[in-house]
């Protein structure tokens, strides 16, 4: 009975043995799952609520010492410190963005990454620049701070008009003229942008400033692109006037303009799409200005590039920028639909990429 009884204590010391065994792990397992992680994370999360905001994260890049000695970024957007971009700027990239991706517009929105297009991106080596030219967006302006940038002149002011335009002598590089290894270099790491504006704007201040004026004195826009617009699509062959807008718009609309193009050479860069031009699908730019915004667009950009310490972009005329309906539904009027629909058909990409709203108005 003894031995019985020593027996029956001996199971009960065991499983109170087990019991303790068994409770210690649970509560193990219980701290661990409770205070393994130091940052909170296994706490009760509040809901998380994202409001739009002027800045973006800070960004760190690899020391100088990782980067080639020439091409070593420059300038407050690629240095380590805060990189803060207005939320307008942040949106016209992310639009850029997300026409780019549209399957739908894919013909509109890309382009190769020709000789054309490298020949429309001026160089500043100094302060790692790159500038997209799309005329008849105050591309003048911009080419000036480069010059100055880049040590031809001392200031602005000092440079001759008739300088800026001679590409012999305003000591500005396309970015045409490096080797393919160079020109990646400059692609992936200088501060890239380019200047936008309402696209049927644009044309009609190209018609002025080529066919109208013609302020600089260029006569072969009137005496042989204008002729041989006219002779392809002026309807009423017995009119002797010069190049009216009607005829610069059927030749713009016409899915077959390229033939024109090619006689046309280079002086088509007034009036061919943004996505021609600069290929922003293809190129990575760093910020998209926009012609109507110019007067808070131009000091960002220079401070975007950290050259705002050294340049100033020049006074800009009062309203000179502001967006004028009036005017472009006086140069389309009496322009068939047919004709205007075929002309947004095809600078239509340029509608979208950018933010422009389509012109209704002129469409229906």
């Amino acid at each position: 009975w003894l031995m019985s009884d020593n027996m029956h204590h001996q199971w009960l010391l065991l499983a109170a043995c087990f019991w303790v065994i068994f409770m210690f792990m649970v509560a193990s397992k219980f701290i661990t799952l409770t205070f393994k992680d130091p940052d909170g994370y296994s706490a009760k999360q509040e809901p998380l609520i994202l409001t739009a905001v002027t800045k973006v994260e800070e960004v760190h890049l690899p020391e100088n010492k990782y980067w080639p000695e020439k091409f070593q970024p420059t300038g407050k957007a690629f240095s380590g410190n805060l990189i803060r971009q207005p939320l307008v700027h942040m949106e016209r990239l992310e639009l850029l963005r997300n026409v780019c991706r549209d399957t739908a517009l894919r013909n509109l929105s890309h382009t190769a990454v020709s000789k054309f297009v490298l020949d429309r991106i001026f160089v500043c080596d100094k302060h790692k620049i790159l500038f997209c030219q799309t005329p008849k967006v105050g591309n003048t302006q911009w080419k000036k701070v480069l010059i100055v940038l880049n040590g031809a002149f001392s200031s602005i002011e000092e440079i001759p008009e008739n300088v800026v335009h001679d590409h012999e002598k305003n000591g500005l590089p396309r970015l045409s003229s490096f080797s393919d290894s160079e020109i990646r270099k400059r692609l992936n790491l200088y501060f890239k942008f380019f200047i936008v504006r309402d696209p049927f704007e644009r044309l009609i201040s190209a018609f002025k400033d080529k066919f109208v004026h013609n302020p600089r004195f260029e006569p072969w826009y009137r005496h042989e692109i204008a002729p041989g617009i006219i002779r392809k699509y002026r309807k009423n062959r017995t009119e002797t006037k010069g190049l009216q807008f009607e005829d610069f718009v059927r030749y713009l609309g016409d899915p077959n303009h390229r033939w024109l193009d090619v006689q046309f050479g280079d002086h088509i860069i007034h009036w061919v799409t943004y996505v021609e031009l600069c290929a922003p699908c293809e190129i990575t730019y760093s910020v998209i200005g926009h012609h109507e915004t110019l007067e808070d667009d131009a000091p960002y950009i220079l401070k975007a590039a950290g050259i705002d310490h050294l340049v100033s972009y020049p006074t800009i005329p009062p309203g000179i920028t502001v967006y004028n309906r009036t005017k472009v539904e006086r140069y389309f009027s009496g322009i068939s639909k047919r004709d205007i629909r075929r002309l947004y058909a095809r600078f239509e990409g340029d509608f979208k990429l950018f933010g422009y709203q389509e012109p209704d108005f002129l469409l229906n």
